[in-house]
């Protein structure tokens, strides 16, 4: 007989783009926990499926309509029995256009929907149509969503800001996730509290604009993303704090003084310049010019010297010229990435950047995107090789590929397998760094880890 606690139900959520997608998608599960809902990887044997999906570029959105594709066959093969939900900004961006091209699509809802999902489950299984939900909804969904959390291991994902009100030329996030919104202080710490009792070690604020976050504080007045973070840092049993993705426009004074009087704050920090030149970067709606960038690198590293910087760069914005181009080479060269993530433009319909005048040829955008990557890549490999020698601080997050391996991450966030016992995960240990590689690092336990693992406070 089958317990009245056990699973009835089996939900797959396939997750694009950004970690606050991930996050999403944690918490979507949760919300659908409560209804007998249990995770499974198996698209044929899922009672329910939900694409979360990501709007920022082209090609996300038709792996999107190819994916639903392959489902509309699981479903038939199920006898129907199955509900397909598209979540997320191609949702939100898309609405009615997706239950047009894939009609058998039971689900629309955007990012700021997803605490009614229950309630959207009841209605798709006695409506006729699709159910769409992708007005911006007057109730706060973090309000209404379980203080109940899955455990997501060693590190976790943690959102305290929503939305964009920076109107970048390129970007739908102010279209598809709404206006700035900041969390008020006392939810994320009691949030990340119990992400902590669950196991997280490592805790990453994100928001579309995070260090734009001005949540209200215990007192009633807004506090600074940096006074958040000393708050959060003196939480029992968490070790380290990282937060993405900012805008340089917000990295305020107290931000980076938290950099250097937070030791739990890792020295790694994504700050997207997207362009190094001038004029582009005014098209692009930035709100700073490249040498404003310089600076605020050079006071960053000021305050935390082993700071290491990823980024976000753009190649072939409309008007984009081989000068411009040039610029945005130099200021890599001067920066100096430990990582980064590039891309050819591409339009977004409802953008301004989707009708200017000068739209590059792709033939242009995937020359300059190769030069621009091969630097990077470059820039990557060495800061990967500086690491060698080194004695790092490691939170191992689980085992490696191999038999006897461990995995973890350094507090550059860079990738590093090393030989170690299982009983180390979820530990923040000493690994010695033995060759930096282009993509992750080797490393090597003292003698005396191998033995008697201890924890160790972060770098």
């Amino acid at each position: 007989m089958t317990d009245s606690t056990t699973p009835r139900k089996r939900l797959l959520i396939r997750t694009w783009g950004c970690q606050m997608n991930v996050y999403d998608s944690a918490r979507m599960a949760d919300v659908l926990a409560p209804l007998g809902y249990a995770p499974t990887e198996v698209a044929e044997e899922a009672d329910m499926v939900i694409l979360n999906t990501c709007h920022i570029r082209e090609k996300a959105t038709e792996k999107v309509f190819s994916d639903l594709g392959r489902l509309r066959d699981a479903k038939q093969a199920r006898g129907g029995d199955m509900v397909i939900a598209v979540a997320g900004c191609v949702a939100q961006a898309e609405g009615k256009e997706i239950t047009t091209r894939a009609p058998w699509v039971d689900i629309v809802l955007g990012p700021q929907s997803y605490h009614r999902l229950p309630e959207m489950v009841a209605r798709a299984s006695r409506a006729a149509g699709a159910v769409i939900e992708t007005e911006f909804p007057p109730e706060d969904k973090f309000d209404h969503l379980p203080e109940t959390t899955a455990p997501q291991g060693a590190t976790a994902f943690l959102t305290v800001q929503e939305g964009c009100d920076k109107f970048c030329s390129f970007c739908v996030v102010p279209y598809t996730r709404g206006s700035e919104y900041s969390r008020p202080a006392e939810a994320v710490i009691a949030e990340a509290k119990r992400l902590v009792s669950l196991g997280a070690r490592e805790i990453t604020l994100l928001g579309q604009n995070v260090n734009a976050w001005h949540g209200e504080g215990p007192d009633g007045r807004a506090w600074t993303l940096g006074r958040l973070l000393r708050a959060l840092a003196g939480i029992e049993g968490l070790a380290r704090l990282r937060y993405t993705t900012s805008h340089p426009r917000d990295m305020d004074d107290d931000l980076i003084a938290a950099h250097g009087d937070t030791p739990a704050i890792m020295p790694f920090l994504h700050l997207p310049v997207q362009s190094g030149s001038d004029r582009i970067l005014k098209m692009m709606n930035r709100g700073h010019t490249a040498d404003d960038y310089r600076r605020l690198v050079d006071r960053l590293r000021a305050a935390r010297p082993d700071l290491a910087l990823s980024t976000d760069i753009i190649a072939g914005h409309p008007g984009e010229t081989d000068a411009d181009h040039a610029a945005t080479l130099a200021l890599i060269r001067d920066t100096g990435f430990a990582q980064a993530f590039s891309f050819k433009y591409s339009a977004r319909p409802g953008t301004p950047a989707s009708t200017m005048a000068g739209q590059v040829a792709e033939d242009v955008k995937d020359a300059r995107l190769a030069e621009i990557q091969a630097l990077l890549r470059n820039q990557q490999a060495e800061f990967n090789r500086s690491r060698a020698g080194l004695l790092a601080e490691v939170l191992v997050t689980g085992p490696g590929r191999h038999p006897g391996q461990m995995a973890g991450r350094t507090p550059w966030l860079n990738p590093v397998h090393f030989d170690g016992p299982a009983s180390l995960a979820g530990q923040v240990v000493p690994v010695r760094i033995l060759a930096g590689h282009p993509n992750s690092l080797t490393g090597a336990l003292p003698a005396s880890h191998h033995a008697e693992p201890r924890e160790r406070p972060a770098a």
